[in-house]
């Protein structure tokens, strides 16, 4: 398993190198070592990590070590080497369109392999505490590199770091209080969280690639965050021992009741209140067919909790296909903040049809 190790670190190494020559003829050898420099610094820390963990490399405590790494933790590992390509790409000039596709392409892969490489683990039979380990930590690695990434093209709001740095705060502080000898409790069963950091690196997938106008992307990022924000703090004080899992299981439950449906009410009223409205964007192309149905279509399967998840996804993408590049209005960031949350926590009770929400809640392959 060792010598496995060795094998996949000489392979990254290489892929360095190889990238290093390719920049350097194609671009400079400026941008070549700074490139080489951002991403084989975050290679090393990812080599590190693993060989570090090594040993966790089996199934339960008690169990015996696997004789190798297996498909899933080299799916995962990959992850993590695809972030640091994408870290390689930060502060280099964005005038050249291989500095946006690459790093975006990468990320892309790296967000859509986190929902296989667990898949692969348990198909294989070699789910280990290794690759629970590494998963977790890549997942809050991709989550620093690449929203710095989209902060330095404008794409993301600089606040969105907050989520970022959360994880780590998080960490650190349990942390702080095992070494003081404070107690800390076990956080409840709650699905929500995976499917909340599924959403955030598919979000900033998107928001590394050209399609979106920045403007709408800025505003999304806020929404996003919030929410997770959020969980992290509720987390924090059931682990500190300052809210009761009653109490948090009763926040669940205000969600899905009350908070979640009202959204819905009030994604109507915004869509009604930007159609009649002059000053609001859409009302520039309310003789677009496709679009005004294309929207009506959104909110109503929303309004409806008939795949409301899918009808709010459809929304973000129409604002963001139209959004403007100069000034816009408070109705339309009202939509984009109730269409986010909507995407992120679901379309709750009275629905109709909560399709998606099974798959995106299960471990793929389970």
């Amino acid at each position: 398993m060792i010598q496995e190790l060795k094998i996949i670190i000489e392979l990254g190494c290489g892929i360095l190198l190889s990238g290093f020559a390719l920049l350097g003829i194609t671009q400079d050898w400026y941008t070549a070592v700074q490139w080489s420099l951002q991403a084989g610094l975050l290679w090393a820390g990812v080599c590190l990590y693993v060989s570090r963990l090594v040993t966790l490399n089996r199934a339960t405590v008690d169990s015996t070590l696997y004789s190798c790494l297996g498909w899933g933790n080299r799916l995962t590992i990959l992850r993590g080497g695809l972030v640091a390509l994408v870290g390689g790409f930060l502060y280099l000039n964005q005038a050249m369109s291989v500095n946006v596709l690459l790093p975006a392409a990468f990320y892309t892969m790296a967000a859509v392999l986190d929902r296989f490489d667990g898949y692969v683990a348990r198909r294989t039979k070699q789910v280990s505490m290794l690759g629970n380990q590494l998963d977790i930590a890549f997942d809050a690695l991709g989550l620093v590199v690449a929203p710095l990434l989209a902060i330095s093209w404008g794409k993301v709001h600089g606040s969105y770091l907050l989520l970022s740095v959360a994880y780590y705060v998080y960490q650190w502080g349990l942390r702080h209080r095992q070494l003081l000898g404070l107690p800390y409790y076990a956080l409840p069963e709650n699905s929500l969280r995976r499917t909340l950091a599924g959403f955030q690196m598919g979000f900033i997938a998107l928001a590394l690639w050209p399609v979106l106008n920045s403007k709408l992307t800025n505003i999304a990022s806020i929404a996003f965050m919030l929410p997770v924000l959020f969980g992290f703090v509720l987390d924090w004080y059931v682990v500190t021992g300052r809210l009761s899992t009653r109490f948090y299981n009763r926040v669940g439950a205000w969600s899905e009741h009350i908070f979640q449906p009202g959204l819905r009410v009030l994604i109507i009223l915004s869509v009604i209140l930007m159609v009649t409205n002059t000053r609001s964007f859409f009302s520039a192309v309310i003789d677009d067919p496709l679009l005004f149905f294309g929207v009506i279509a959104a909110a109503s399967l929303i309004l409806l909790g008939c795949a409301g998840r899918l009808g709010a996804l459809l929304l973000i993408l129409l604002l963001g296909w139209c959004y403007p590049t100069v000034g816009s209005h408070a109705i339309d960031y009202l939509l984009i903040f109730i269409a986010s949350w909507l995407l992120l926590l679901g379309t709750g009770k009275y629905s109709i049809w909560h399709w998606g929400d099974e798959w995106l809640s299960r471990y793929t392959g389970a």
